[in-house]
C-alpha cells in the first residue's frame, strides 16, 4: 500500500490517497466544496492561481485554493476577445 500524500487545500493540510487527483484533495477539505467544483461555481487553482483541471494527479506538498468561478462583465473591454 502506497504512503498518502501531504496536500494543501486552501491552506489546510490534508493526507491524501497516492493515486488521487485534485478533485479528491478537494473532498477531503470539504464535501460540499467538491459538489461546487463539479457544479462548476467553483474552480480549483494553483499556489499562483491559474486554474488546475481536477482530474490532475496528486503530488506531495500540492497547493491547491478554491476560487469562485465569477462570469465576466460584460462591459469589461477584455470581452471583445472572447471567442
Amino acid at each position: 500500500m502506497s504512503q498518502p500524500l501531504r496536500v494543501f487545500v486552501n491552506g489546510k493540510g490534508y493526507d491524501a490517497p497516492a493515486g488521487g487527483t485534485a478533485l479528491d484533495a478537494v473532498a477531503l477539505h470539504a464535501s460540499g466544496d467538491a459538489d461546487s467544483v463539479r457544479a462548476g461555481t467553483l474552480l480549483v487553482t494553483d499556489s499562483r492561481g491559474l486554474p488546475v483541471p481536477v482530474n490532475t494527479p496528486l503530488v506531495a506538498g500540492a497547493v491547491f485554493r478554491l476560487v469562485p468561478n465569477r462570469e465576466r462583465d460584460s462591459g469589461d473591454p477584455a470581452t471583445q476577445f472572447d471567442g
